[in-house]
């Protein structure tokens, strides 16, 4: 059994991360694209930024281990 650490995240990535709904915020982290594997797949081990006002989720796939990343564009 492996232990994953919490996301570590900018302050104004936690805060917007925080504002999207939980069952959200939940359906993004398990559809994000890998392009190794070639379909959606769940983002572990992850950290959050915010780059050019969008929130940007960059991990490892849950399948593979292979990097892989999840823009949240603003509303």
């Amino acid at each position: 059994m492996t232990v994953e650490s919490l996301p570590t995240f900018t302050r104004p990535a936690r805060q917007r991360w925080e504002s999207i709904p939980a069952d959200i915020r939940q359906r993004l982290l398990a559809n994000v694209w890998c392009g190794q594997c070639r379909h959606g797949v769940t983002i572990t081990n992850f950290s959050g930024t915010v780059k050019g006002g969008d929130l940007l989720l960059v991990g490892k796939c849950a399948e593979c281990h292979g990097d892989v990343a999840r823009v949240i564009e603003r509303a």
